[in-house]
């Protein structure tokens, strides 16, 4: 698996998991119908932020990961990411190489921490890799997403020093 900085040219592939995730409605805080272009904005970031594909050997994009600020000003030195794998590609590993990957570069960047904002609680696969690579959960806003099949779930804050 490589993991290297998305261009222009990755646009198409990343947005057909992006949309079917995000219209899903299970773990990410994005309007399912958001579009295209909405979409193409908050995913691919301009620097000093870095938005990440994984491929295959041949190429093929499984996976994705944006970087960034957390927050601005004296908040800049937290950084913050979101993560998406393809769903015909989970259970590879490609969650965990971004993940690895995005930590690196925080480290790199200067950064003294990582926060996620909005963890569904209720997608254990995620909470359960972000444990694993040293996260903890410090607070979860409660009933604060509303899944399509569960209701409303609560949203996990995760962080990790790095």
């Amino acid at each position: 698996m490589l993991i290297r900085t998305a261009t222009a040219e990755d646009w198409p592939a990343i947005w057909a998991f992006l949309h079917r995730i995000v219209a899903a409605g299970e773990t990410y805080t994005y309007p399912r119908d958001m579009a295209e272009d909405r979409a193409r904005d908050i995913w691919m970031l301009k620097p000093p932020s870095r938005t990440v594909v994984a491929t295959d050997s041949d190429g093929v994009v499984l996976g994705s990961a944006k970087m960034n600020p957390n927050q601005m000003g004296p908040g800049a030195h937290v950084a913050g990411a979101s993560f998406m794998v393809a769903p015909e590609h989970g259970g590879r590993g490609v969650g965990r190489a971004l993940g690895e990957h995005v930590l690196e570069w925080a480290r790199a960047e200067g950064y003294r921490a990582m926060q996620f904002n909005a963890v569904v609680e209720s997608n254990t696969r995620a909470v359960a890799l972000w444990r694993s690579l040293g996260f903890e959960v410090i607070g979860t806003v409660p009933q604060a997403f509303d899944h399509p099949t569960k209701g409303y779930v609560g949203l996990h804050i995760m962080h990790r020093f790095l």
